[in-house]
Order: C-alpha cells, then sequence, then structure tokens
C-alpha cells in the first residue's frame, strides 16, 4: 500500500512539474484566422422567377467575403451559368475562369477567357462581362467577338438582355462571312465596318 501511495505521489509530482514547465499556448492563429471570409466547395446557386429556375449558377469554389458595405461572391476558379426557358430548357451558358457578385448593387463580373453560347450557335467571347441583375443586361467595354452560323463580328464593347436577345456590338472593328473563311485566306480579310 505504501508502494503505491508512493507511486501516486510520484506521478502527481510529475504532471505538476509537467504543467509547470509548459509553454503557454499561443492564440497567434486566431489573429491569422481571417474570420471575414467563408469558403464553399462545389457551389451551386439558383436563381428562380415565379418558383422557376431561371439562372444556375456552378462553380467549384467560392469565397463570401462578409464587408458588411460590401459583400462579395467570389469564384476565384472559375464559374458556369446556365439560363432556362420557361420549360426549363437550357437555352445559353456562359463560363469564365473567374467572377465576382457585388450583392449590393446587383452586379456579376466574369473575367478570363469568358464564353457565352446559345442554342441556336451563337457564341460570344471576351475577356469580360458585366450582367447587371437590375438592369437585366449584360455589357462590356472590352473587346468582344461574336460568331454566328454566317459571320464572325469583332470590335469594342457589346450589350444585349440578359437572355442575349438583342445582342450588339458598339465598334465593329471588322466582319468575317463565313463563306470567306472557307473560301481561303486570301479572301478572308475582314472588312471593316462602323455601328451606324
Amino acid at each position: 500500500m505504501a508502494g503505491m501511495v508512493k507511486a501516486w505521489f510520484f506521478f502527481g509530482m510529475l504532471v505538476l512539474a509537467l504543467a509547470c514547465t509548459q509553454e503557454e499556448v499561443s492564440d497567434d492563429w486566431l489573429k491569422e484566422l481571417d474570420l471575414s471570409k467563408e469558403v464553399a466547395e462545389e457551389v451551386e446557386i439558383l436563381y428562380s422567377d415565379s418558383a422557376k429556375v431561371r439562372v444556375r449558377i456552378t462553380g467549384p469554389r467560392m469565397d463570401y467575403l462578409a464587408d458588411r458595405a460590401n459583400p462579395v461572391q467570389e469564384f476565384p476558379k472559375g464559374v458556369f451559368v446556365e439560363f432556362y426557358d420557361e420549360d426549363l430548357n437550357v437555352t445559353s451558358t456562359l463560363s469564365g475562369n473567374f467572377a465576382q457578385r457585388f450583392e449590393n448593387k446587383n452586379l456579376i463580373i466574369v473575367r478570363d477567357s469568358v464564353v457565352w453560347q446559345s442554342n441556336e450557335g451563337e457564341k460570344l467571347e471576351s475577356e469580360e462581362l458585366i450582367w447587371d441583375e437590375q438592369e437585366q443586361r449584360v455589357y462590356t467595354q472590352k473587346f468582344a467577338r461574336i460568331t454566328r452560323e454566317d459571320e464572325v463580328i469583332y470590335g469594342y464593347g457589346f450589350e444585349a438582355t440578359q437572355n442575349f436577345k438583342d445582342a450588339r456590338i458598339k465598334a465593329v472593328t471588322g466582319r468575317i462571312k463565313v463563306k470567306d473563311m472557307e473560301s481561303g485566306p486570301a479572301d478572308s480579310s475582314p472588312t471593316n465596318n462602323i455601328v451606324e
């Protein structure tokens, strides 16, 4: 019994000695932790109107910057958007390597290799596209290229309704007819046209 008391006494002294020599735990990691930023993986956001899905946004990652004055949803690894009609058929898609949604301004900016494509075969390519949710329109001041069934139009500035109807390039710098592209490089020089 005396041996057991000695063992417990020795064990207690050892724990006490370790407790006294242990360094205080640092809370520096708390200072480095960004509490204003939330991260979500494999994100899906649905926009609906009259209980029908109109837009589906997906991305491998979304960072939510929870600034009260200017909250921002950021897609640093790219974004893919599908637009739907009344019967929930996909009418067009939009993709880009980076996107930001500014909640208070109802603006979405898609950047870096932006491609919009409709089911009718119309395609828009640009380095930036701004989607104004409030005004229900998309636009850019950057270089843009529209590919249609019979022609390719390119220039600076683009605008359309958010369903990409009434799409136009503001300052056309070139236009190539598809039949000219197929006939060979000598006939494929673009004609310079300015939008009236």
